[in-house]
């Protein structure tokens, strides 16, 4: 399912998007959401994203920040268009000035289309969530916790970073058990990423990680604790 925010009016834009991701989740609490600028989006993590499911509930939330900026990942969203619209995924599309001809080809298959105009500004650069899973699979503690502190500073919520961290866990244990990606069934590029994240842990630890990031998200979620402090602790025992 995809929905194309659009316009000049970025401030707008942005206050759409957190509205339509605060009723989702209100009909889907469980569901994870991920937010991915151009800057780290490829077309594997599109294709990744499109196909895959989360944990805990049958569904993903993506929001895709001003993609169009970059003339290459236009390209890769257009040609992975058909796949995002029909996708068990919502995915939210944040664009600024969109041209006729790209607003009719999303239009025909997009759930809603919704544009916001005004004088063009220049908006602050967005943080890019998707550095903690580098920092992870690097074991780089103190890099992963500087980062977890900048999402923190820039509203990410706890579960949304726990969602990306423990995204990132799960295609590392599927790199560990199998031979190639069509077997892991996740993307290439994820595959080989992982597998190369595979030196800095061992088997054991990897499936203790895994206990800990389930405990941790019922824990929370049942109040025993607090999500964002329990999160911290664990970022800072790697």
């Amino acid at each position: 399912m995809l929905y194309l925010l659009y316009g000049t009016d970025t401030d707008k834009t942005r206050e759409k998007a957190r509205a339509l991701v605060a009723t989702l989740r209100k009909k889907e609490p469980e569901a994870e959401l991920f937010r991915v600028n151009s800057e780290y989006c490829s077309d594997a993590l599109l294709q990744e994203l499109a196909a895959g499911q989360g944990l805990f509930s049958s569904a993903y939330i993506i929001q895709l920040s001003f993609l169009f900026e970059k003339p290459e990942m236009k390209e890769v969203f257009l040609n992975r268009l058909e796949e995002i619209a029909q996708s068990p995924n919502i995915f939210i599309s944040l664009e600024g000035d969109v041209d006729k001809k790209t607003l009719l080809m999303v239009a025909e298959v997009a759930e809603k289309v919704q544009s916001f105009e005004k004088k063009k500004t220049v908006g602050k650069a967005e943080f890019n969530i998707f550095s903690l899973t580098d920092a992870f699979g690097k074991r780089d503690k103190r890099n992963l916790w500087v980062l977890f502190q900048k999402a923190i500073g820039r509203e990410a919520s706890p579960e949304e970073i726990h969602g990306i961290l423990f995204w990132q866990l799960k295609s590392m244990l599927l790199a560990s058990s199998c031979a190639s990606a069509g077997e892991a069934g996740i993307s290439p590029f994820v595959f080989r990423k992982s597998k190369g994240f595979l030196k800095n842990y061992s088997a054991e630890e990897l499936q203790n990680l895994s206990s800990k990031f389930v405990s941790l998200y019922h824990d929370a979620h049942r109040g025993i604790h607090d999500f964002s402090i329990a999160l911290e602790r664990l970022i800072l025992t790697l």
